[in-house]
């Protein structure tokens, strides 16, 4: 089966980490914006929309840019969305950019503002609603390291690959 993973998250819940460990295991790629965003400098596409399309036509995970919402008509998509305590995501922040807890906090919160708004703005939908995705992980309770594993044994359950 073509298997196209969406990945919606919040700023610093370890989705990219999820997103590559599923790369790995699935051997497809990941897309996310800084690709998308290069792919879209001289290529031929109209707009992000068109180039998500296109990549999805092949096994692929791709973070956040709306997907989800953009392919929500195709059966072979599954929308994910991956949360985790805001406490949580404060500390993974501070770690991964060595930030004091304030200007961690900040970072997130103006990260997450702007990826609401964004979605909102492209879709008219609230981002993060449960109704948008098939499934949600909070790396919180499951641990980043699980939700991969937590992945491969649902899709291997349901025969997708």
């Amino acid at each position: 089966m073509n298997l196209v993973i969406t990945m919606s998250r919040r700023f610093g819940t370890g989705a990219s980490a999820i997103a590559a460990e599923l790369s790995g295991k699935l051997g497809i790629p990941v897309y996310d914006k800084a690709y998308i965003e290069h792919e879209l400098e001289g290529h031929s596409y109209a707009d992000e929309t068109e180039l998500i399309k296109e990549l999805a036509s092949h096994p692929c995970i791709i973070l956040g840019r709306c997907a989800s919402e953009i392919l929500r008509d195709q059966g072979n998509v599954f929308n994910i969305y991956v949360c985790a305590d805001k406490e949580d995501r404060i500390r993974r922040v501070m770690g991964l950019k060595s930030l004091s807890y304030e200007e961690a906090k900040a970072m997130l919160e103006e990260n997450d503002r702007a990826r609401s708004e964004y979605y909102y703005r492209h879709t008219g939908r609230v981002w993060g609603d449960v109704n948008n995705y098939h499934m949600i992980l909070d790396t919180s309770q499951f641990g980043i390291e699980n939700c991969a594993n937590i992945l491969i044994k649902y899709f291997e359950r349901i025969e997708v690959i």
